[in-house]
């Protein structure tokens, strides 16, 4: 066994796990499903960096709103003929001018307005993500973990076809807030990405702690507060700081490839 003289001669690794070069946070982008989904899971990290910018997947009007207003618009306060994409994309300016942070809008619609055979897949939004994500020229690109939410689902599945193509830029998975505290959900998602070969290791990512900047934000979308009080408990969440976790998505380190079939 070695005496304390033995440890005081050895030379330690520095511990890195989870490090990041800050040079990777020079330009970030966010890709949301959701016009709040970024505020909600991301609000910290926009509001600490200067150059961001927002990319929600699901920011188009549906071909055409139903007759009567879906449940959970109705929670919003919306009523029949409200063109509820046009007000919510007001909500999100505003919230976006709160963290200071640039954004843009895809034009897939919200799946609470389309049949299940007429959403659209992870293949068909990719190619358009991909152009508004080359467009902002990130160093670092941040995607829901994509869990609970069928939106959410498909937005992480056309991000991870977009990694695929661009490996020089940065990948993290920011966990989706509310959906995250389903049980079992964010576990599902970590092992499947595990399992793919991209390890999800939580990353060291410094940001402001400006709670009231983030509530501040949250609260621009007027209309979601009310579903989002009842379904996720939002201000209980926000009451307890329900911490924002980051997650490095990348190959696992050499020769550790092995600990993935142990778990098969």
């Amino acid at each position: 066994m070695p005496d304390d003289t033995d440890a005081a001669a050895t030379t330690w690794a520095e511990p890195t796990w989870g490090e990041v070069d800050p040079g990777a946070f020079s330009r970030i982008v966010v890709v949301s499903p959701h016009f709040d989904d970024a505020a909600m899971g991301a609000g910290h990290l926009l509001g600490s960096y200067d150059d961001t910018t927002v990319i929600t997947v699901l920011g188009g009007p549906p071909p055409a709103y139903p007759a009567e207003p879906t449940e959970w618009d109705a929670l919003g306060g919306f009523v029949a003929g409200d063109d509820v994409v046009a007000v919510r994309r007001q909500e999100d300016v505003a919230a976006m001018a709160v963290l200071e942070s640039a954004y843009g809008w895809l034009d897939f619609p919200d799946h609470q307005y389309l049949a299940v055979e007429d959403r659209p897949l992870p293949p068909e939004v990719a190619p358009a993500l991909e152009k508004a994500i080359v467009a902002a020229d990130p160093t670092a690109v941040f995607i829901p973990m994509g869990i609970a939410n069928p939106d959410h689902v498909m937005t992480h599945g056309a991000a991870m076809i977009v990694r695929e193509r661009h490996p020089e830029w940065a990948w993290f998975a920011y966990e989706d807030h509310g959906y995250k505290h389903l049980p079992g959900m964010l576990a599902w998602r970590v092992t499947k990405l595990f399992k793919s070969g991209v390890w999800p290791t939580p990353a060291l990512v410094p940001v402001d702690l400006d709670e009231a900047r983030k509530r501040k934000a949250i609260w621009c979308y007027t209309s979601q507060i009310p579903p989002l009080e009842r379904d996720h408990a939002l201000t209980t969440r926000l009451a307890v700081h329900a911490p924002e976790q980051f997650w490095r998505l990348a190959p696992p380190p050499k020769g550790w490839e092995r600990l993935a079939q142990s778990y098969d």
